[in-house]
């Protein structure tokens, strides 16, 4: 509850202060180009860091194993991208430092620490094939789930 009052509350405060305290000094014409400044440089930032994070997950994927680092540290460039967008200096601030890759891992270390990995055993799962199939999850009570797919002819 005392973080929803410092993000809704306390942010915006402190938002406004730094833009008031950059734009006497500099101007409101060059503070309003600083801010649009900061949200091109980080959306450009994001797009490179972003597909490169997804195409190590993608290599993840490939040798079957989990990108649970790529999903963490990809969680990380969309709030960082979030807050590189929201005017101000503050926020720009925290969204750059998440689009520093080591300050990332740091981060994403952090969030896999209370992350829960789930994985599922898929016997007799065959995208497309137009057959009832069952997917066990690998439980220890036995439980298993069942479903149908249909392929759908008049859409071709």
């Amino acid at each position: 509850m005392r973080y929803l009052l410092l993000l809704f509350i306390v942010m915006p405060v402190l938002e406004m202060w730094l833009l008031i305290s950059v734009g006497t000094q500099i101007g409101a014409l060059p503070t309003i180009g600083l801010v649009l400044l900061t949200a091109v440089v980080g959306a450009g930032l994001l797009r490179e860091q972003g597909f490169a994070t997804l195409w190590r997950g993608r290599q993840k994927l490939q040798e079957g194993q989990l990108p649970t680092t790529e999903l963490a540290e990809g969680f990380i460039l969309a709030v960082s991208g979030a807050l590189l967008l929201t005017p101000g200096f503050f926020t720009d601030a925290i969204g750059f430092a998440g689009l520093i890759p080591p300050i990332r891992v740091l981060f994403a270390k952090r969030i896999m620490k209370n992350m829960v990995v789930a994985g599922t055993q898929n016997a007799g799962f065959q995208p497309g094939s137009g057959q009832q199939t069952s997917v066990h999850n690998g439980a220890a009570d036995g439980e298993v789930f069942e479903g149908e797919a249909w392929e759908r002819k008049d859409l071709d």
